[in-house]
Order: structure tokens, then sequence, then C-alpha cells
């Protein structure tokens, strides 16, 4: 196929427009000359102004460099501080009171409360899993997890564990007793169900009978009334589906017959093109291209072997059901998929524009991600994402209401590029960096009539919070940041705002991951703060995680508490504005820095391996005593942002990262010569790209671009691939 000519000169990479024109833009019946011409003008002008939004970045944060070492060595006055961020215009005055006027969104961000899986797009297999994670069991989820302890005779062997199983059923029917009350007596009695009209009658043993306390909450029902193959219940807008089948594995043992309880788990997904994605080049960006364009056509697979035998994976149906009024009952088989492009820092080689440059990342994924996304639009059957004709944008590490309403004007510029209508597509804002912490209500105000979500993060947060006061001083350990005055402040103000401007019932106001999936008996205990708080979802790290945060969302009424958020005291702008320095009365001890440079650089190597070596973008990788985490860059920015900040103010010297540095390649290898293909970094010495790699990301941090990792990673990862 001859690649249509562009009209302002520019270059695109030749398997970029074949992947377009030939898998794509035929889907659509879309003129290829029309689309390309349109695509080059769009970078010839928004391209400069992307450019100008950085160097706006750059000065703003040479200015407060030079104000904090114009000042070293005394103490930090907040009024004076608050003072010269007004006059560099890096916090802007707030506007008055004001609604968002988002409109066509779908329930599961503007009605409801749960959770949020976010998951890399590169690996198709997890894109599936979690796309699939709209309903999880119960069963498998107590099973398989330390929600119920793997010890006294419940611990999990090879085979199945009739105790455990036993103590499962247990727990999940005390669930359905918490939440699904009868009037009388309790689930774990009831030895059958019965749909009677508009009400579920359980019988006991004894022959007596009692409905549900709320008699509402029963929905709908498959299979016959009087011998249910499925009853439906509804709590806080949630469903849980109890499956019975006197056959089942679980069914025949089970007094009442039940197999299973699912419960309604990942109400939504973000499909990730960032920080957990390891693309660098056209062939990656064509793979995450290629599988969202999957995702959007439910004709994503993936093959993989289990126990021997290969599997495939694909997209789950709907659910149907029947209502009690006998007319039909259809759920949402899947996530909503949100999908999160790249911020404005990375250029990319997919495109170059008429001048030779390659061109803003960030643009070229709105255009593909929106083009692929609006063939979800056309569908009027089969597997489709958006119900109200959306299309759903999370956008990450904008710097400040500018910064918002680029991404807003590029959004409507791709929109009448693709002939779709004013705000078709939607905008997620994370509240990750200090300038749109600071100045958040400004940037809704720029999305108001976009917005559908924003969200809170300690890593990244924290990775920009050290380097914007880079030079004020030395921060505190990372756990300690963890418990100072300013990120509790965070936390509070991003709800309180996302309260004042409307976003219940419009947009959802979200809150981080949790990054160790394999502890969920903790998670279960911290993690019911996030609906507490008035978010109305928050990130988790599986699909089995996704099932037990559910169960947050039942015990708690996420929308009830948002009268409590607004009767508190609002979080104070001067609190965010202190940085969690390290006093001038404490005095850290060599252990406790050791400990912390140990801690940082053992993390920061076990993700950076990976990274590099190996093209892998999100793991679980073991931290320092082993334990698991969820890592994707936020980790990396804040590790390398800590150690280059402690390395500035003589809290450790290079000597001491050096040594560190060793010590920890010898223990990250360890930790995995079990994977196939492992090249370890001790044994590479100097030819070590991954460990290179590291080293710049500490040694070169201060000078990073708002101490993204993104520049570095790539650089060595490209180096990797064309060895």
């Amino acid at each position: 196929m001859t690649m249509p000519q562009p009209k302002n000169n520019s270059v695109i990479q030749p398997d970029f427009s074949r992947f377009i024109n030939e898998e794509v833009l035929p889907l659509h019946k879309m003129d290829a000359n029309q689309f390309w011409q349109d695509f080059s003008q769009l970078i010839e002008d928004l391209s400069p102004i992307n450019r100008q939004l950085l160097a706006k970045r750059d000065s703003l944060q040479q200015q407060i460099d030079d104000w904090h070492l114009a000042r070293k060595g005394q103490p930090m006055d907040i009024n004076e501080y608050e003072a010269f961020l007004r006059e560099i215009g890096y916090l802007v005055e707030e506007g008055e009171d004001f609604t968002i006027t988002t409109t066509n969104v779908d329930d599961e961000i503007a009605k409801l409360a749960g959770p949020q899986l976010v998951v890399p797009v590169k690996n198709a297999r997890f894109a599936l899993n979690a796309a699939n994670a709209r309903w999880g069991s119960l069963y498998d989820a107590f099973y398989g997890t330390d929600v119920i302890a793997k010890n006294n005779g419940l611990e999990t062997n090879k085979g199945y564990n009739p105790a455990r199983g036993e103590a499962v059923i247990k727990k999940a029917k005390a669930f359905l007793d918490e939440v699904f009350p009868l009037e009388n007596g309790s689930h774990q009695d009831v030895s059958s169900y019965v749909v009677y009209y508009h009400h579920l009658l359980a019988f006991f043993e004894d022959g007596s009978q009692s409905g549900l306390k709320q008699a509402c909450q029963l929905v709908a029902v498959n299979g016959q009334r009087s011998e249910p193959e499925a009853i439906l219940l509804r709590n806080h807008g949630l469903h849980v589906e109890i499956q019975f089948d006197r056959n089942g594995v679980n069914g025949a043992k089970d007094k009442a017959n039940i197999n299973d309880i699912l419960v309604e788990s990942a109400l939504s997904t973000i499909i990730d093109c960032e920080d957990s994605v390891a693309a660098v080049d056209t062939e990656d960006k064509i793979e995450v291209y290629r599988n969202w364009l999957g995702l959007m056509q439910g004709t994503l697979e993936a093959s993989f072997k289990k126990d021997g035998e290969i599997q495939t994976r694909r997209m789950n149906p709907d659910k149907f059901f029947t209502d009690l009024d006998g007319q039909a009952y259809p759920l949402h088989g899947r996530s909503l998929l949100l999908i999160r492009n790249v911020g404005h820092l990375m250029e990319c080689d997919l495109m170059q524009d008429g001048l030779g440059n390659f061109v803003p990342e960030g643009i070229v994924d709105a255009v593909v991600t929106s083009l692929i996304a609006a063939l979800d639009l056309k569908k009027t059957e089969g597997l489709r994402n958006s119900r109200t004709g959306s299309i759903y944008i999370v956008k990450p590490k904008m710097h400040g209401p500018e910064e918002v309403a680029f991404s807003c004007e590029l959004f409507s510029r791709v929109e009448d590029m693709l002939g779709l209508a004013r705000n078709t597509l939607k905008i997620g804002i994370m509240d990750e960096e200090r300038r749109t912490t600071l100045n958040l209500k400004e940037c809704i105000r720029a999305a108001k009539e976009r917005v559908v979500f924003i969200n809170t993060g300690f890593l990244d947060r924290t990775g920009d919070e050290i380097h914007t006061s880079m030079q004020a001083g030395a921060f505190l350990p990372k756990e300690q940041i963890k418990s100072q005055a300013w990120i509790q402040a965070y936390e509070n103000r991003n709800v309180e705002i996302g309260l004042a401007c409307g976003l219940p019932g419009r947009a959802q106001i979200g809150k981080g991951m949790w990054a160790m999936p394999d502890e969920m008996a903790a998670m279960m205990e911290a993690k019911v703060t996030h609906p507490k708080s008035g978010a109305n979802t928050a990130w988790v790290p599986s699909p089995t995680a996704a099932t037990l945060h559910a169960l947050h969302y039942h015990q708690i009424d996420v929308f009830a508490r948002h009268e409590r958020v607004k009767q508190r005291t609002p979080a104070s702008l001067k609190d965010l504005l202190t940085v969690p320095l390290i006093p001038d009365n404490l005095t850290l001890s060599e252990k406790v820095i050791e400990r912390e440079v140990d801690n940082n650089i053992q993390g920061l190597l076990g993700y950076v391996v990976r990274w590099v070596e190996d093209g892998v973008g999100c793991s679980k990788v073991p931290d320092i005593n082993n334990v698991g985490l969820m890592e994707d860059r936020a980790t990396l920015r804040i590790s390398s942002q800590h150690l280059a900040n402690w390395l500035l103010h003589g809290i450790c010297s290079r000597a001491q990262i050096e040594e560190s540095m060793q010590r920890m390649a010898k223990v990250v290898d360890e930790q995995n010569q079990a994977t196939p293909g492992y090249r370890p970094m001790s044994e590479q010495g100097a030819n070590s790209q991954a460990f290179k790699a590291a080293q710049d990301l500490i040694f070169k941090g201060v000078i990073q671009a708002n101490g993204y990792t993104e520049p570095l990673l790539h650089a060595y990862r490209i180096k990797v691939k064309q060895a």
C-alpha cells in the first residue's frame, strides 16, 4: 500500500501507517489521505504548545530552586513561600464556585462506588483478566488468600482442603448475613431459597421460613422461582449473584445447594499505556494499540499454558437475568474500560513533523486511542464498552490548569478530526503532580464539561514533591513522609474539592493502589478507609483484590458519607505547602540511613532490571523483605528522587550509594534466579544496561525533568532492544 503523503511534509513510520491504514481505518470506512492530513495538521498546530508548556514547567522549577537556594539555612516562612508561588504563577487565583456539567457518563463512573483495576495494555492476558474482573467468585477469593488464615488445619494444600472449604462457605454466608440479612435466622442455616412474587423466602430445616429484612434487595432470578438456578441481590447499587447447583462441587455438599457466590467487583478498569507499560518504539506502540483495538472490538484473545494444557482467554459475555416482573434484566459482564494515555513529556518515533522533530507521544495517543475507541460507539450489538456513547481517557502528570486546558483543546481537535460530538472524549485528571494538587479546583474548572475522574496517588505525588522542593533541604525517610500533615491534607482536599465541584453523579473521586497483592488480610483492614473517605473508587492490584475490596462498598454507603465530608473543616493549603523535610532537631542514625538507602536501591534495581532487560512495565517485584509489591514507574520516581535528594544534601555519599548498589544487585539477582532467561546484573558488571540505568536515575535525578524516569528508561531499553 502506498503511504498517503500528509500536506505538511511530516514523516510517518511505515509500520505505524500500515497498522492504521490496514487494521483500523477500514473498520471506520475512513479515507486514509484525509486522516493523515488532518493528523499532521493537528500535530503542526499543537506540538509547539505542548513544548511551550514543558518549557514553562522548567522555568517555574528554576525559579523555585533559586528561591530555596537564596534562603539556604533559613527556616521556611510559609506565608512568604505562598506569596512567592502566587507571584510566579505556580499558584493561581481560585475562581467562584461551580458545578461540573459532564453528561453521558456510564453508571460505573457516575452513580456507583466500587473497585478499579489498572492494567498494562501491552500484556494481553493481564488486560483480559482485568476486563473480565467485573464479576468474581467470593469463594475463590476467600479460599486462595490470607483473608482466612492459612494455619491450624486451614492451609492451602496442593489438593482441596475440605476444612478450609467449610471455613470459606461460613465466611461467605456471614457476608450475606451482614449485607443481606434475613428477618429471622441466618443464611448459615437456610436449607432452600424460593422466589415468591417479589420476595425471597428462605426455608429452614424445621420448616420455618424468613424473608429478607429489606425485600427490595432481591432484584432478579434465573431458572424456576421454586428452584432457582441463581438469585440476584443488590446493595448500594452493587449486585451479588447466589448460584445454586445440587450437582456442583460446592452445591452438592451445601444444605441450600449454593455452589458459589459471585460479587460484582471491578466496576471499571484503566487500560494503561503509561506507567505500567514499557513501550519505547514503534514496535511496542503498535502492540499497545493493537491490544486496545482487540478490547474495543471484543476480539482480543490470549493463549497460555496452565497445568500442561493450552488455554485461551477471551472477553466475557454479558449476564442476563429475569426481574421480578418477568422482564429481561441484563448486566454488563465486563469492567467499563478507560484508557490512560501518556503525559505531555515524551516524544515518540511514530511520526516526525515537517521540521524533523519526533512528535509528542501524548498527542499521538489521543488520536489513535480515540480512533480505536470510536469503533465501540458504532456498535448496536455484541460486546460493548460504553452504553452512553463516551470515550474515557485518563490523562496523567498534568501540571496545573493550563495543561488540563491544553488536553481539553487536544480532545476537541480529535473530536473534530474523527467526526465525534463535542465532549465525547471524557478526561480523567490524575492529581499526582504538586501544581495540580495546589490548583485542583481550577484544573477541574478547565475540564468541567469533560471531567469524569480525579484521584490521588502517594508515589508519584511524593516524587514530584521531592523534585519540586529538591533545593529546600533533605526529605524525611519515606515512611515518615507518609505521616506528615501535607499527605493527609492532600488526600482530604482532593475529596473536598471534588464534592464542592459536584463530581458525585457525574464523575469518580478515586484513591490510590494497594501494592501488596499477596497481603489481602492487611488490605481488608486498611483499604476500608478509602470508601470511608468519600472516594467512590480505589485502585486494586488484581481481580481477586477487586472482589475483596468490593465488600467494603457493601459495608460503606459512600454517597451517604459525602455529607460528613462536607461538614468537616477543609484541609489547609498551608499544610499542603509544608515541605516534609528533616527538622533541625532530628539527626538520623547511620543505621536508619543505611536501611533507607538499601530499601530504595533494592526496589529501584528490582524494577529497573525487568523494565530495561525484558520490557516489563508492571510486575510483582519482591521488596527488600521479599514481600511482593505490584510496581510501576511511580515507585521508581519516588525512590530515585529520594536518593538524589539525600545525596544532594549530604545525608548519604556517592560511595555509600555505589556500595549499596553492588550489594543490592546481588540481592535482586538472587530474587530473580528462577526467572527464565534472567541475566544477573552482578555478573554483567559494567555491561549491565539495567544497572547503568539505575545509576543514572539516582546520580542524574536532580536534573531529570520533574523527576520523571521515562527519558532514561527509554534510552536504556532501546539500547537493549538494538543489541
